[in-house]
């Protein structure tokens, strides 16, 4: 009897793991035929769809860059174009487009969408060489150019001792009548005939 349970129970996990497997096999392989449909050639060829990023239209490049390659038109909000590539950092994408060299122009990932399909990387194309190579005229830098002289630097010569002079009082002393005394006089005399008037007053 626990042998008879023991296969029941056995044919159950069986049948349930075959279950489980059946139904797991639609799902893989609907998964392969999306990676597939997007990583590999074939079907259809994508294209981009314009985006509304706050300007009627967006630049159209002879390059992936804003620096090295120059604009060769605009594409309206809304245009579509076939997608050709992308750059090796994905962030451009080469399009179709009949005005740019070759046939092709170059786009901002972020200002378009991109419908689902394969996009091969595509290396930049060489930059343009600026058709006049700036030089600097030797004789006109010669001009310009100051070569520095040589001077001795100043030596510190000490100043002459300063002399102060001196002064010595050769006057000799007055022998006059001494002022002191004619002062005392003076006063002695005010006084006295300020007293004469005073009694004749009287």
């Amino acid at each position: 009897m626990k042998n008879f349970g023991f296969q029941l129970v056995l044919c159950i996990f069986v049948a349930a793991s075959i279950l489980g497997l059946a139904l797991a096999a639609p799902a893989r392989a609907s998964v392969y035929a999306q990676a597939v449909s997007t990583d590999t050639p074939g079907g259809p060829a994508p294209f981009i769809t314009v985006l509304d990023v706050g300007e009627p239209a967006i630049n159209v490049r002879t390059g992936p860059s804003t620096v090295y390659y120059p604009i060769i038109g605009l594409l309206p909000i809304g245009a579509t174009a076939t997608a050709l590539g992308t750059s090796p950092s994905q962030v451009w994408i080469q399009i179709s487009y009949a005005a740019g060299p070759g046939g092709v122009g170059w786009v901002y990932a972020a200002n378009v969408t991109l419908s689902p399909g394969f996009l091969p990387i595509v290396e930049p194309p060489p930059t343009a060489t600026p058709l006049v190579t700036p030089t600097i005229d030797p004789t006109l830098a010669a001009e310009f150019s100051i070569a520095p002289t040589t001077t001795r630097m100043p030596t510190f010569t000490p100043s002459a001792p300063l002399v102060v002079p001196t002064f010595s009082n050769t006057a000799s002393p007055s022998k006059g009548f001494p002022m002191g005394i004619v002062i005392i006089v003076s006063a002695l005399l005010g006084v006295l005939v300020f007293g004469v008037s005073l009694v004749g007053r009287r």
